[in-house]
């Protein structure tokens, strides 16, 4: 380009321009005038665009400084034209969008799956529609049916019995209603929150019981009995109301007591287990066979 190496990007330009005027292949007939213009012309365009680019141009710059670490100056030239040019903020974004929106998206279609499950079990299907004829949701008047087939009545009263269900059912854990707190990117943004209100309620925990020795109200006291049970607070809620007030009852927030009830849970459950037919013919072929041994008897 014929330029000094602090040339500002418009001298740049201007240099270039002005060569490639006078060196294009179009102004050459002859077959290898032009052959050796074409290249001279594409040399002439790698070195314009490694210096209007200031990270490329940073890196010619570098290798003509260093000329002796080969293998580094190589890697810096490979990546710069490998390294996807994209904001990485941008990529992360999509990634999060994408993974919230599926999220949402499976979580919905296993709330419906949950309502099509019991709108077929006839237990609960026979509930639904005496709600809806309760509420006179069902129309049973034949007066008021006329002129529509047996496939819209059909239709009608599974739509009815579906709605029934999706308000009077609750459902929870895995197929519950998906909620906007389901998703990814409000999980994210709350987060901070999140974070700051167990830090909180952590300190008012240890000053209250920990320091001033205060009894346990009721919502403390179902937290020790998750605590011990190892239960997720998810798995907690989907026990029965009745359940947790015999929980209560028994005081099961006491380590000493819950120790107790479990053992005597566990003892319950083996002698169920000892009962079981099927229990006894697990234990004696595992008697006879030991763990792991697996064979094929075809006669």
């Amino acid at each position: 380009l014929e330029i000094t190496r602090d040339a500002t990007k418009q001298e740049v330009k201007r240099a270039f321009r002005a060569i490639a005027s006078k060196t294009h292949p179009d102004k050459f007939l002859d077959p290898e005038e032009k052959k050796v213009a074409e290249e001279r012309f594409r040399i002439l365009s790698t070195a314009y665009d490694i210096l209007r680019d200031d990270e490329a141009r940073e890196d010619y710059d570098y290798m003509l400084d260093h000329p002796e670490q080969f293998y580094q100056n190589v890697y810096r030239a490979w990546r710069r034209r490998m390294a996807p040019h994209v904001d990485v903020r941008i990529v992360l974004a999509a990634t999060i969008s994408l993974i919230s929106l599926v999220q949402y998206y499976n979580g919905w279609t296993k709330y419906q799956e949950a309502i099509k499950y019991f709108a077929v079990v006839p237990k609960y299907r026979l509930q639904a529609v005496e709600l809806a004829k309760q509420e006179g949701l069902l129309v049973t008047d034949k007066k008021k049916l006329k002129g529509m087939s047996k496939e819209q009545i059909k239709e009608q009263e599974e739509k009815i019995i579906r709605q029934v269900i999706e308000r009077k059912m609750d459902i929870r854990g895995v197929y519950a209603k998906p909620t906007y707190k389901d998703i990814l990117w409000i999980q994210l943004v709350f987060l901070p929150y999140w974070i700051l209100q167990y830090i909180s309620w952590y300190i008012r925990w240890v000053w209250k019981f920990w320091i001033m020795k205060e009894d346990y109200g009721e919502e403390e006291k179902l937290y020790m009995i998750r605590k011990f049970m190892g239960l997720s607070h998810g798995q907690f809620e989907n026990l029965e109301e009745n359940i947790k007030i015999d929980y209560l009852k028994q005081e099961l927030w006491i380590r000493e007591n819950y120790e107790a009830w479990k053992a005597e849970r566990d003892a319950e459950m083996k002698m169920k287990m000892a009962q079981s037919g099927r229990y006894k013919s697990y234990r004696r072929y595992m008697k006879a066979n030991g763990p792991g041994r697996m064979y094929f008897d075809d006669s």
